[in-house]
């Protein structure tokens, strides 16, 4: 469950965007900050006992900063309205895959995968599809999987047009080749948020993902 003034803390720093704002609203901040370490505990606790890899998580692995990176964008609005967790058997400074919550009214999502791998990881998970794309056919293709996530992310900016060099055209794993990014995606609705069950239902619709995690960490670690 999200406490009802810490949405109403995020719907008002979404409007009121700058220093003063938060310096003067910084008690309503110092709450939502304890909020937040509680949240992501009873994440962690859940998800323990669902997938043993995140059994080294502690909350400061899977919290954010509230302050942005304004260094190399247009928009310098300088703090996020948004509340985070990522949980993965790499932490968060890591390129493995790993579980995703996306707090934000009206714009919440859970997620899970490898967004936009650099390109050396990006050669090593098209080379495991390559030569195990049966395995990955079977994880996308499962009931539980399609259920709660129908399909990996797919739209014109995280998909190629032709397949990627070195591939040929009429390869049988042809459209999980063209992805640029291998992550699925479910929304969470507002009211969902205010559940007491929250944080049970969500890591229930989550593990969904554990087969995907360890398909794309298996060829992250591949020596």
């Amino acid at each position: 469950m999200i406490a009802k003034e810490n949405l109403e803390f995020l719907k008002d720093i979404k409007a009121n965007n700058n220093r003063d704002w938060f310096m003067a609203n910084k008690k309503r901040y110092e709450q939502y900050k304890k909020d937040y370490v509680v949240l992501v505990s009873a994440f962690i606790e859940q998800m323990q006992k669902l997938d043993p890899s995140l059994r080294h998580l502690e909350p400061k692995d899977c919290m954010f900063r509230i302050n942005r990176d304004i260094r190399f964008t247009k928009d310098k609005s300088p703090y996020k309205t948004n509340l985070a967790i990522w949980m993965s058997t790499g932490q968060k400074n890591t390129n493995l895959a790993g579980y995703y919550v996306h707090v934000e009214p009206g714009g919440s999502f859970m997620a899970g995968g490898v967004y936009y791998p650099d390109a050396p990881d990006l050669k090593k998970i098209r080379s495991e599809i390559a030569y195990f794309h049966e395995d990955l056919e079977k994880i996308v293709t499962e009931k539980k999987f399609r259920d709660v996530f129908g399909a990996l992310d797919r739209n014109e900016d995280n998909a190629l047009k032709t397949m990627p060099k070195g591939y040929e055209k009429d390869h049988p794993a042809a459209e999980f080749l063209k992805l640029k990014c291998f992550t699925a995606t479910r929304k969470i609705a507002d009211k969902d948020l205010k559940s007491k069950d929250f944080v049970k239902a969500t890591c229930q619709d989550l593990i969904a993902l554990r087969p995907l995690n360890e398909f794309l960490n298996r060829a992250l670690t591949h020596e």
